[in-house]
């Protein structure tokens, strides 16, 4: 099954971008910048998702995200899943950071135990019809609502739109770029909701 290597996120101004990441999130190669400008408005379709082992690590990460300058949409907090929030980059980017564990089980940290890219679709079935088609094969699927491929390096789920939205607390409207590159060992495409892969070796 195709891996994804990294993703790439466009920046008005990459080089605050690259200062943000490396001080909120230090990802390494598997997030890149790259410049850009295309238009873009309101919610871009995706949201990328840090998943640590225990409160205290959400609570480091988002703090640290909230010194470098992202915008916290929503507090860290427990819920019936585990513990969580949703911190907005300085480039626009949604970040939701979380663990299934509600109790702490050592100091924190910000060990980031795997990193998620979810995709918001408008019709999920269709998307998951596409991606079988080009070589993914879903690890967990829940009808038309959620599907889960285990992709390496950077995981990856379809969800609706509307539910990613929801969950990252902003409106499900926008226009305009995704500003969201996906890298990963097969050949170039654009899904059925404009989201672009590319070879990871390019």
């Amino acid at each position: 099954m195709p891996s994804i290597e990294f993703v790439t996120v466009e920046a008005a101004d990459a080089a605050a971008a690259e200062r943000f990441y490396t001080a909120a999130f230090g990802l390494g190669d598997r997030l890149r910048i790259k410049a850009a400008d295309a238009p873009t408005n309101g919610f871009r379709g995706f949201t990328l998702s840090l998943v640590v082992s225990q409160p205290a690590t959400v609570n480091a990460l988002v703090d640290a995200a909230a010194q470098a300058g992202a915008t916290i949409l929503k507090p860290a907090a427990t819920s019936l899943w585990g513990y969580g929030g949703v911190v907005q980059a300085p480039d626009g980017t949604l970040w939701t950071i979380a663990s299934s564990s509600k109790k702490d089980t050592g100091p924190a940290t910000k060990q980031i135990a795997a990193i998620v890219l979810q995709l918001g679709c408008e019709d999920v079935a269709a998307s998951k019809r596409f991606y079988a088609e080009h070589g993914l094969a879903a690890s967990k699927s829940f009808g038309g609502r959620y599907v889960e491929f285990d992709t390496g390096p950077v995981k990856l789920t379809l969800n609706k739109r509307r539910a990613i939205a929801k969950t990252a607390g902003v409106s499900p409207d926008g226009t305009g770029s995704h500003r969201l590159t996906i890298s990963a060992d097969t050949p170039a495409f654009t899904d059925p909701d404009g989201f672009t892969w590319e070879p990871a070796n390019t």
